[in-house]
């Protein structure tokens, strides 16, 4: 992984070599703006990283905040779900609990991309708020879509409505967490049309959650901090610090 600023330390939150958070301080601890824990995507694929967050990672510690950048156990060789949700939730709590976030103020916001989008959707960790970028909210539709290049069957295997309804955010309640959603309406990989229909069904049940879509991006701009959104979700961030 290559590391976009010193890293401060790692917390191991199971005994897989994948359970792993890696950690970084700002440079003025004592001033921080709070801590951003950072979910990465990649369909459930072995191959794809945290390393795909360091962009990100790097931009939030030069404003200030303490970075988490969670690994999780992926990979149909590797796990089975729901090892990925169960990973997010446990290093979320694993970290905001640790000594090392203790010496940080402000709020706790968990920021996902893509499949990170929806563990961090699903987590029923206290943060004080979640962005979900271009966040796999159906599974169900990726898998009758055939996204991703068969990601679905790859990971999940095919025709497992269940196993489907108990991965998709569309299918949860998400009435407690203040939630910004951002999808940029160029993206082949995730489909604009499956986040406005989870937006609009969290809304219909109460939740406080807002979406941003993005003209002309695709799904790998939501994780590059030069693009044109990301001004307006540390905006939004900062409104969770106080």
């Amino acid at each position: 992984m290559d590391t976009p600023v010193e890293m401060s330390q790692t917390i191991a939150y199971g005994s897989h070599s994948a359970q792993r958070i890696y950690c970084y301080s700002p440079a003025n601890p004592a001033a921080s703006r709070g801590l951003a824990i950072l979910v990465h995507g990649g369909y459930w694929r072995a191959q794809f990283d945290a390393s795909l967050m360091n962009p990100l990672a790097t931009d939030l510690c030069s404003r200030g905040w303490a970075v988490a950048n969670v690994e999780y156990r992926r990979g149909a060789a590797d796990s089975a779900w729901p090892d990925p949700r169960d990973d997010v939730d446990a290093a979320i709590r694993a970290v905001t609990d640790s000594a090392w976030a203790q010496q940080f103020s402000g709020s706790r916001i968990t920021i996902g991309h893509s499949v990170g989008g929806q563990l961090v959707l699903l987590s029923t960790a206290p943060v004080d708020g979640v962005v979900a970028l271009a966040p796999v909210t159906d599974v169900a539709r990726t898998y009758a879509e055939d996204l991703a290049e068969g990601a679905v069957v790859e990971y999940f295997g095919a025709g497992r409505p269940d196993v489907y309804h108990d991965a998709s955010p569309l299918q949860q309640t998400h009435a407690g967490t203040p939630t910004l959603v951002v999808h940029g309406d160029a993206d082949l990989r995730v489909p604009l049309a499956h986040t406005h229909d989870f937006v609009r069904q969290a809304q219909a049940h109460g939740a406080q959650i807002e979406l941003s879509v993005q003209p002309g991006m695709d799904h790998v701009q939501l994780i590059d901090p030069q693009a044109d959104h990301w001004p307006n979700v540390l905006a939004w961030m900062q409104t969770r610090s106080g």
